[in-house]
């Protein structure tokens, strides 16, 4: 049966309404209102006398009896908002306008043009105005219940204003409350100008927190990617605490994930490594960007993300841990693990120049590094440059020894041996000799697998630490006898004055003291020299052994020259 209608309006081709004028009498009567219904349809008057947008578009109707069709394909809300419009309308611009609702009346005022140069004064657009002004006395879950609103309503709630006061808002109140109380109070809005409600979920939320500063993690977790952007920017911009900004954002990635579909998950890791890059990076937890990096492996992050994450690792690479480092090789790499990953974050790490990074930091970075390396030295894929790369990326002034790292390569040159001797020779020259303690160094002498020259460089290295000891040690014997001169004309001096007797007798014994420690200073040095001496023989005679075996011939042999004298 065809039903035939005054007025016919497609909302977004969710819902038609389909409005009768006599159904609409018969509703009118009830108010006692009279209205002509004999020439333009009375229904659409109502309605254009509301809308600026009804009443351009009825304009053009005016004087037709026939049936109207409206179409709208972006009517922000949708059928629920359209409806809620009506009835403002149809009640002759009375309506009740709560928390649960005022978002959806807001976004039709502002779409349907229900302003004051419409309908004048006490129109739908300043009526949302003047509760929006109460806001401050919303509790805490009416104020979730607009911001969710406002999630659905993007970008009209956005380009209405209305999102950014209900983000306003909700900082405000977070900013409140991490300063007094982790639960939200009931306090009135006469003594703290907020208004909190402990409902079932936010004490649900309160067992599950860590600090006071958290309560509030589990209650934002049905924001989207969009609005933590717009959250965490409005937060950073009212100087909102980063490390408890940063906590949060940490906190959304690892719960969405559980339930997200991958593209979902991308999304979200996207927003926060977005985020939390704009954040003071002592402020974010170096292990937490290694836990989202690990997340980030199996996605298809962008190419910005994934360099932002690297330079927020970078930057903090020396609280990393081993473990941290240890990423498996992207797929279709022969090698075990991403080694190139690694020399980012090392690139990164060095980027602030080695004046502006601490000695503390360096030598934690260049351990971390140590560790490493002897991890992935046995890898048999691992070429020569890469790991030539790894072993220099540090300055040589980062480490105190190098005995970890000739391990390491003593283990590189073991799983490669295929090597030639010119590949051997740049990886031994990475090697700093002067760094490398006596045992290393005779190690690094009789061992097979590391050319001829750099065992003789080792010696030489050690030659001169000793020449520089015994060096030290004349200079500690000068010292001792100026100062046991200084003391015989100390006392010399006793004879002339009886006041300057006593401070010179008293300088003297001053002196005296320190002659007999440098003399104990002596012994011990002079005992040590005899040490690394013997060391030096049994050098000398291994090396000689080496040189022998390794000759062609006897006739183009040399005869080793003597390091010690």
């Amino acid at each position: 049966m065809e039903f035939f209608c005054d007025l016919e309006v497609d909302v977004n081709s969710e819902e038609t309404f389909m409005v009768d004028k006599n159904f609409v009498s018969k509703f009118l009567l009830v108010f006692s209102v009279t209205i002509n219904l004999s020439t333009f349809p009375f229904l659409v008057k109502i309605l254009a006398s509301y809308s600026g947008r009804l009443c351009k578009l009825f304009g053009k109707s005016k004087g037709t009896t026939t049936s109207l069709k409206v179409v709208f394909h972006d009517f922000p809300g949708g059928a629920e908002c359209f409806e809620l419009m009506l009835r403002f309308c149809y009640n002759f611009g009375r309506t009740e306008i709560t928390p649960s609702n005022i978002t959806l009346l807001r976004c039709a005022a502002e779409f349907m043009e229900m302003k004051s140069s419409v309908s004048g004064a006490g129109n739908l657009f300043e009526q949302t105005e003047k509760s929006f002004e109460e806001m401050r006395y919303w509790t805490w879950s009416e104020l979730l219940m607009a911001l969710k609103q406002c999630q659905g309503l993007l970008p009209a709630s956005d380009s209405s204003g209305i999102l950014e006061r209900c983000l306003d808002s909700l900082v405000g109140r977070l900013a409140l409350a991490s300063e007094a109380s982790p639960c939200p109070s009931t306090s009135s809005p006469d003594s703290s100008g907020f208004r909190f409600s402990c409902d079932t979920k936010s004490t649900e939320s309160l067992k599950t927190v860590f600090s006071r500063t958290s309560w509030w993690f589990e209650d934002l977790l049905f924001l989207s990617p969009v609005m933590v952007e717009m959250l965490v920017k409005s937060m950073v911009s009212r100087k909102f605490d980063h490390a408890i900004i940063s906590r949060f954002l940490v906190y959304f990635q690892k719960s969405k994930s559980c339930t997200a579909s991958s593209s979902e998950k991308c999304r979200n890791v996207e927003t926060v490594i977005d985020m939390l890059y704009i954040l003071d990076q002592s402020c974010v937890s170096c292990k937490s960007l290694f836990e989202i990096h690990r997340v980030a492996l199996n996605l298809k992050l962008s190419k910005s993300s994934r360099n932002k994450l690297e330079n927020m690792i970078g930057s903090q690479l020396d609280q990393a841990t081993l473990d941290n480092l240890l990423v498996p090789s992207p797929y279709g790499m022969n090698h075990l693990y991403d080694v190139n990953l690694v020399l980012r974050f090392l690139k990164v790490f060095l980027r602030e120049g080695f004046c502006h990074l601490s000695a503390m930091r360096l030598n934690k970075v260049a351990s971390l590094m140590d560790l490493y390396i002897a991890e992935v030295a046995p890898d048999p894929y691992l070429k020569p440059l890469i790991f030539l790369a790894l072993v220099t990326a540090l300055p040589e002034s980062a480490r105190d020894s190098y005995d970890e790292i000739y391990g390491a390569v003593d283990m590189y040159l073991e799983v490669h041996s295929g090597l030639s001797e010119e590949e051997k020779m740049k990886i031994c020259c990475a090697l700093n000799h002067e760094k490398l303690s006596a045992e290393s160094c005779i190690q690094l002498s009789q061992n097979p697998k590391f050319p001829s020259s750099s065992a003789v460089q080792a010696l030489i290295s050690q030659q001169f630490k000793l020449k520089s000891l015994l060096h030290a040690t004349n200079n500690t014997k000068s010292c001792a006898d100026s100062s046991s001169r200084a003391t015989e004309a100390g006392n010399e001096s006793k004879k002339d004055k009886s006041e300057e007797q006593v401070v010179l007798f008293a300088g003297s014994l001053d002196l005296q003291a320190d002659s007999k420690n440098l003399r104990a200073h002596l012994q011990g040095m002079q005992w040590r020299v005899m040490e690394l001496e013997k060391v030096c023989r049994k050098m000398q005679i291994q090396m000689a052994k080496i040189m022998k075996s390794r000759a062609p011939s006897q006739s183009h042999s040399r005869s080793l020259p003597r390091l010690c004298s």
